[in-house]
């Protein structure tokens, strides 16, 4: 439900609250929502300029810098660093927080960069190894598990001391990256594309997922600490599950399930991720069954549309009774899950 000054004069005007009340609430909630991410035009100049800054320094990193050695590519990460700290510091100190997180994310993703250029200064980097940091990005290799140890350590301290949503960013990235390498550093060459490999992925995947509802479970403040770290935990798992293949219609029905279930998951913790990959894996399975186990059916597109409008049905259903249907269910779930699903809900 969105809340608007209109409302609160209304229910000032009906005696739920004064006029000085009314006011007072809608500047407080003013003031909150300048620091609550949204699709709001400085917030959108926030978050695309410090992506662009992020990829400049990442992704889109050009061989020309491998021109200025490993000193020199641990001097300017170092610069950048201080810089970007001093302007955390400086956007703090005046209220502005969401571009103060977008700094502290650029200073952690400088990390990888930094390590690499001191591996080279200290002789440490293998010269049978990936070409240059521009790889990092592109190429899996257990050699790059240093400069992820190195951002991860880097991140759990800027986090620590900003108390910024945004700077788990790089590290539920680099987590997504370490579940690469590490399979590539157990398994050995193409080892991640194997099944075994798969399987290793998907438990990662899965156990990102969990810590970010260990993290959901603990957080009291209005601040969202855990959504990173769902979006490449799901990710990563769905990724990893949606790519195996199955070898019997009892596999893919599993993987239907499954699916489903992240569906119900989402629903019930408001988190759309879980939400949004198991329609793409309930979608695939549906084309699955469509253009080859019938195929050839006439029935099939019927009984299709007969399941869709008993879902439809369905939903009309529980947004009846949704407050009893709720209360119901909750009542089987530990108490800490209940407390976020119902504060989630809110």
């Amino acid at each position: 439900m969105k809340l608007t000054r209109a409302m609160l004069d209304e229910a000032a005007s009906q005696g739920l609250l004064d006029e000085g009340q009314a006011g007072r609430l809608w500047q407080f909630l003013q003031e909150r929502e300048q620091h609550t991410p949204g699709f709001k035009p400085a917030h959108i100049l926030y978050y695309l300029g410090g992506l662009i800054a992020i990829g400049a320094m990442s992704l889109f990193m050009t061989l020309g810098w491998e021109t200025f050695g490993g000193a020199g590519l641990l001097f300017i990460s170092i610069c950048y660093i201080v810089a970007a700290i001093g302007g955390v510091e400086w956007l703090r100190a005046r209220g502005l927080l969401l571009p103060a997180g977008v700094l502290a994310a650029f200073a952690v993703v400088l990390v990888p960069l930094a390590v690499y250029g001191l591996q080279h200064v200290l002789g440490l980097w293998a010269q049978d190894g990936p070409g240059g940091y521009r790889d990092y990005h592109y190429y899996i290799d257990w050699r790059w598990i240093l400069m992820e140890l190195a951002t991860l350590a880097a991140g759990a301290v800027v986090l620590w001391r900003y108390r910024m949503p945004f700077t788990v960013m790089p590290v539920a990235v680099t987590l997504w990256y370490m579940s690469m390498d590490l399979t590539d550093m157990l398994l050995g060459g193409s080892g991640f594309f194997s099944r075994e490999g798969k399987i290793i992925s998907a438990v990662f995947g899965a156990a990102m997922t969990l810590l970010a509802l260990w993290i959901d479970l603990r957080n009291r403040s209005s601040k969202d600490y855990a959504f990173w770290l769902y979006i490449w935990g799901v990710v990563t798992f769905w990724g990893a599950l949606s790519s195996m293949g199955s070898g019997s219609e009892f596999g893919k029905l599993v993987y239907c399930l499954v699916n489903v279930l992240m569906i119900g998951v989402g629903a019930a913790l408001s988190r759309r991720v879980f939400a949004v990959f198991g329609g793409f894996g309930l979608a695939g399975y549906m084309g699955h069954l469509s253009y080859s186990v019938f195929r050839d059916s006439l029935l099939f597109p019927v009984a299709l549309t007969a399941i869709g409008m008993a879902i439809i049905a369905a939903g009309v259903f529980w947004q009846r009774r949704e407050a009893a249907i709720g209360a119901a269910l909750r009542q089987w779930l530990p108490d800490p899950v209940r407390t976020l699903v119902e504060r989630r809900a809110a």
